[in-house]
């Protein structure tokens, strides 16, 4: 979690200003181990900045399946990123060259000093000043409220992407737009399923999912068979050099319904575009099983 810092470009940054910085640092401190903050922390760490990730939930990449974040950080702590879950930083000094980090852990407070720290705990929509209140378009909890179409209350007026309900991530974004315009031509077209929507963080190794953990699936009452397939066990894996990692599928034991899939692994975000398109056409677990794939070496 991040407190209320002061207000400071040259220390305490975006995801957007961490693009665009004028040197390499020597020191980061990223706060928050979302997709943004997992492959910010990689770039720099594999560029020579000495980094380290506080991450205030128990696991980073929380929104990942347990098992995978628990692999991703193991893989980064290879790297040389020090990783602190549990943690939340609790304030900042940025009055000298170097930024102390005041950070509280389960063992009591810490301080980290870095030249910069990234603040990635999240993004929020910018429908300030567009002039949504004067038009009387209805707003809820920082996003515009829009139908299944992505129509706001006002007739003729629609939004998409970042800015409404939903993932907020480029292909939704393009998904949204093409769907509204369809509906907007005439063109038969049927909502977007949020719930299988792919979700990728590009480190290395890369992760990649869709649907639920295991834990969600638990949790919402389904009896579960779980596959899982370590890239130890793949010959390109150990011919590439990229063996860490694996791929975990979750049936519901009842019906083999795809309930949801996650990997961890060299090219994973391209892997996963399979699982969506299995998913999207209700394929089953046998079905899956029964399908044959080109083997490797």
């Amino acid at each position: 979690m991040l407190p209320n810092l002061p207000q400071d470009g040259k220390k305490i940054i975006g995801y957007r200003e961490a693009m665009t910085l004028p040197k390499l640092p020597k020191t980061m401190v990223v706060v928050g181990s979302g997709a943004i903050g997992v492959e910010f922390a990689y770039f720099y760490a594999t560029m020579g900045t000495k980094v380290t990730i506080v991450e205030f939930m128990p696991n980073i990449v929380p929104v990942e399946d347990e098992e995978v974040s628990k692999q991703l950080e193991k893989s980064l702590k290879k790297t040389g990123i020090e990783i602190m879950t549990e943690a939340s930083v609790e304030s900042v000094d940025t009055k000298g060259d170097i930024s102390k980090v005041n950070v509280k852990t389960k063992t009591g407070n810490v301080v980290l000093e870095a030249e910069i720290v990234l603040s990635a705990v999240g993004i929020e929509a910018n429908i300030t000043g567009l002039g949504l209140e004067s038009v009387g378009i209805a707003t809820d909890k920082g996003k515009i409220v829009v139908d299944k179409y992505y129509a706001t209350n006002v007739p003729g007026y629609y939004a998409i992407g970042d800015c409404v309900p939903g993932q907020a991530l480029a292909h939704v974004a393009s998904a949204e737009g093409i769907t509204c315009v369809e509906k907007i031509a005439g063109v038969h077209t049927e909502p977007i399923d949020y719930n299988n929507i792919p979700g990728c963080t590009y480190c290395q190794p890369e992760v990649a999912s869709v649907g639920m953990t295991e834990k969600q699936a638990k949790e919402k009452g389904y009896t579960l068979k779980v596959g899982k397939f370590p890239f130890s066990a793949s010959g390109k894996a150990s011919a590439s050099g990229a063996k860490d990692g694996f791929i975990k599928l979750i049936f519901d034991a009842k019906y083999g319904e795809l309930l949801g899939a996650h990997m961890i692994g060299a090219n994973v975000t391209e892997m996963i575009a399979e699982i969506v398109a299995i998913r999207k056409l209700e394929t089953t677990g046998h079905e899956l099983i029964k399908t044959i794939h080109l083997t490797q070496p």
